[in-house]
């Protein structure tokens, strides 16, 4: 990758293929000709919109106007911040106010859910943007494509998901993100004739791998969000070879296609997904092997991380789905120019091969701290090192295995219970379509294990389901209740939101009913 800012990775590929497709949204199509044409405008735009060194916030499903904002605002000098739309109007609102947004680019039905909220400062509607940037003269590009650029500059503030916390705000610099991107080039090359769907919110960490291929010079396919039957449709017309899912997603294409075979054809051109937000269970991997017969790659990573830093690549998934199972429970390896080390939680002293221990890692796409949190910041960074809050272990091998969350491990009775590896097992039983494992309060053993479970077709009985746990885990990690719903609450990343499931169980309990 030549030297140069965030920017310089569309000007190189427009240089270098300036009549190749480069993003299509729906019937909108722009070369990397046009796209960098239309960042350079961008850029002279949004100096207008915030002082140097100043913050511009976007907002809204997926469009275009995203990926100019990715480029534009950090070639101009200033930051942009990420708002997610799924957000209530009081939380993007503080938000707004936390980042030191000068404006906030997005659709007006965002925009008017902001201005409801009270925020104050200049609201872009995209159709003003597309006039401005179409009127604009072009910034020079000279300034972000010379070996003198400042990558150590913040060009993205992403605020985390707040899974199990308040969000923070992770300070991304071009030399993080081109870090991550040049690490999942080194681990998961791109083929010369890919052309990537790309079905999550760029409002996300997720949206490095447009950035991604659009540095390998691949064209890019947006949707407005995912949707199993859209989906399909875009993979069909534009000749879609490879994409990235979350396990909520790809269960939910695999139920779409069982539902509607002739989907199944409108996914011929697909070779592969590469999925990660969360692990996925080894029974999912083997029905989309069943299913759809595609290559799978595994990607670890976090929004700290700029994108992901951890591989398993396709051929360790075919040995995986060949018998190799435990290949099927790893993360993957850590990229070229990435360490990960597993640690004693208490003291960062590191763990043997096989010790469960917290994730860290160090590595150029760290992120260079938490907006105005120095003590956060301090926290996350101490030692050199990246403090994931994941645990996990690193095998014999050389593989890092994910085993939970910090905070989604259950302690019942004094044992340490991992909801992934009950939501494996439950993912096998009778009648299950998706399932959350969560720790519920009991006064005698601290915690129960609760399994919230979305059922099939045909229903489900939740005594099979913990007939089917007891047959493969220990007593301690047996569900003590199932209860059943119509969806799991998801957050942007398509990552189930447990603290949401833990709160709702906790304000109605009734749901539980009794213990079994």
């Amino acid at each position: 990758m030549a030297p140069g800012l965030l920017p310089a990775v569309v000007t190189d590929a427009a240089a270098a293929h300036p009549d190749r497709t480069a993003l299509v949204h729906g019937t909108h199509r722009l070369t990397f000709a046009e796209l960098a044409g239309r960042i350079a405008r961008a850029a002279a735009v949004v100096e207008g919109l915030a002082p140097a060194g100043g913050t511009v916030a976007a907002i809204g499903p997926n469009h275009p106007a995203w990926v100019e904002l990715y480029h534009g605002v950090p070639a101009a000098g200033r930051v942009l911040a990420f708002l997610n739309h799924r957000l209530s109007g009081p939380e993007l609102a503080a938000l707004v106010a936390r980042s030191g947004a000068g404006a906030v680019v997005g659709p007006d039905d965002q925009l008017a859910r902001l201005r409801d909220a009270g925020v104050e400062v200049p609201l872009v509607d995209l159709t003003s943007w597309d006039v401005a940037v179409t009127a604009a003269e072009p910034a020079d590009p000279a300034a972000w494509t010379g070996p003198g650029a400042d990558r150590a500059a913040v060009a993205w503030l992403l605020f985390t998901s707040g899974t199990t916390a308040a969000p923070k705000g992770a300070m991304l610099t071009h030399a993080s993100i081109l870090a991550a991107v040049a690490a999942s080039t080194a681990a998961r090359p791109v083929e010369p004739d890919d052309v990537y769907l790309f079905p999550f919110p760029l409002c996300h960490v997720a949206g490095y791998n447009v950035v991604h291929r659009h540095a390998n010079g691949r064209p890019v396919v947006l949707v407005d969000r995912f949707e199993p039957a859209s989906f399909c449709a875009a993979v069909a017309a534009e000749g879609v070879t490879s994409t990235s899912l979350a396990a909520t997603m790809l269960a939910s294409l695999l139920d779409h296609v069982a539902a509607e075979p002739a989907a199944l054809d409108q996914l011929a051109t697909l070779r592969s997904i590469a999925y990660g937000a969360a692990p996925m269970a080894p029974e999912l991997l083997r029905r989309a092997d069943r299913v759809l017969g595609v290559d799978l790659a595994q990607g670890y990573g976090m929004t700290e991380l700029s994108g992901n830093a951890v591989f398993l690549d396709a051929e360790a998934h075919r040995r995986g789905l060949a018998g190799e199972d435990h290949l099927l429970r790893a993360a993957g390896r850590p990229a070229p120019g990435v360490e990960v080390r597993v640690a004693d939680p208490d003291d960062d002293r590191p763990l043997p091969a096989g010790e469960v221990g917290e994730i860290l890692v160090r590595a150029p796409q760290v992120m260079a701290g938490y907006l105005d949190d120095p003590a956060a910041t301090a926290a996350a960074l101490r030692g050199g090192w990246l403090h994931t809050g994941d645990l996990g272990r690193l095998d014999d091998e050389g593989l890092l295995h994910v085993v939970d969350r910090s905070k989604d491990v259950i302690i019942t009775g004094g044992e340490n219970v991992s909801s992934l590896e009950v939501e494996d097992v439950l993912l096998g039983a009778p009648g299950v379509s998706r399932v959350a494992v969560v720790g519920v309060p009991d006064p005698t053993w601290g915690e129960n294990v609760c399994a919230v479970v979305v059922p099939g077709p045909d229903g489900v009985d939740p005594d099979a389901v913990v007939a089917a746990a007891r047959l493969r885990l220990a007593g301690f990690k047996v569900p003590r209740h199932v209860v059943v719903v119509d969806e799991l609450p998801v957050n942007a990343a398509g990552k189930v939101v447990k603290a949401d499931l833990r709160a709702w169980l906790a304000a109605e309990p009734e749901h539980l009913g009794s213990r079994m």
